[in-house]
């Protein structure tokens, strides 16, 4: 159950990187609203990506 947990927070991390880095790049989207939305949520993507990768880690 706790992998399961960790694994989706890690892909749902990755796609706010992803949408976050699109939107950076090529105004996709949410066709370039802030700029300092996507640093935000990149900084925020990276933030959950660690803990969880830690979590991991640490149930292996």
């Amino acid at each position: 159950m706790i992998k399961k947990m960790v694994f989706g927070s890690m892909g749902v991390a990755g796609l706010v990187a992803l949408l976050s880095i699109l939107d950076l790049s090529v105004n996709f989207p949410f066709a370039g609203y802030s700029l300092t939305l996507d640093i935000m949520l990149l900084v925020a993507s990276a933030i959950v990506g660690y803990l969880s990768w830690e979590t991991y880690r640490e149930n292996r």
